[in-house]
């Protein structure tokens, strides 16, 4: 099992390596793949039962990356655990490669390709109905951006996830507060989100999105009420890590420069640096 401190060292080893793959490829999706780096990470290395070596793995638990357009963390993390070579992440956003600007399932550890903005929970209740009907134990966890609520299908695939009783489904909603068009709040307002989804028949946790203990033990737990899918609202900061891209919602989709990206790995670096020293205090250095 990972320790907290070694999660976080990883999720920003992650963050420094999907800014130089973005900066590469002159294109992608900064603020969202920075704020759910810290999700992603507890899932992958702590969470999920997944295997690299077999990633077709009948019993494995199922990911679906709704919000897909927030791929280069996924990416960062499936070549670092050898779902693929590491040196193909150059290749992000060029012609020919497998590593698209969305989940491609053409590369294993994708179970399906997403990027239109609503339609990966649908599946996802596909896949945890399957899983009940087939007797089988693995649960489906599944990423949504909090613009993505905005969408008329999420709402649909949520009422069948609790009239159909999936207590093997569980929602996570990056919830940073922005969109490509400014603040969700202006463009289509979300409060209470947390009774809404309770409203449909979910168990809702909510979470901070980059507080492993929060997210591990809401994540390890679910499901928390039988009969129910879970649904763990992670409050998240749009950028996280990088203090000129936090909560601007211009790095939406912006690139970072030479100097940007200079400064974002001497402050992630920093970061790094720190927690090395926390772990030295703690005696848990590896």
């Amino acid at each position: 099992m990972a320790t907290v401190l070694e999660l976080k060292r990883k999720s920003l080893q992650i963050r420094k390596e999907l800014l130089t793959m973005i900066h590469g490829a002159k294109g992608g999706h900064t603020g969202g793949s920075l704020s759910n780096a810290d999700i992603l990470t507890a899932l992958y290395y702590e969470v999920m039962k997944h295997d690299p070596h077999h990633p077709k793995l009948p019993d494995r638990d199922r990911f679906v990356a709704s919000k897909g357009h927030c791929v280069e963390s996924l990416w960062c993390i499936l070549a670092d655990l050898g779902y693929f070579p590491q040196e193909e992440l150059a290749t992000f956003s060029q012609f020919g490669t497998r590593l698209i600007g969305h989940p491609n399932n053409k590369v294993p550890g994708i179970e399906m390709n997403t990027g239109a903005l609503g339609h990966g929970l649908a599946v996802s209740v596909g896949m945890a109905l399957a899983a009940k009907r087939d007797g089988k134990s693995y649960r489906v966890f599944c990423l949504m951006g909090d613009g993505e609520q905005a969408e008329g299908s999420i709402w649909e695939a949520a009422m069948a996830g609790a009239h159909y009783k999936l207590d093997n489904l569980v929602g996570i909603i990056d919830r940073n507060r922005l969109q490509i068009s400014g603040s969700t709040e202006d463009v289509m307002a979300l409060e209470p989100l947390d009774r809404k989804w309770e409203a449909f028949g979910w168990h809702v946790v909510t979470v901070d999105g980059h507080d492993y203990d929060e997210l591990l033990k809401a994540l390890r737990g679910s499901p928390e009420a039988d009969g129910k899918p879970t649904l763990v609202l992670a409050n998240t900061i749009k950028g996280k890590g990088v203090s000129f891209a936090e909560n601007k919602p211009e790095w939406h989709h912006h690139v970072p420069s030479d100097d940007q990206l200079k400064q974002a790995h001497e402050e992630l670096d920093a970061a790094l640096a720190a927690l090395e020293g926390e772990e030295e205090r703690s005696g848990t250095h590896a």
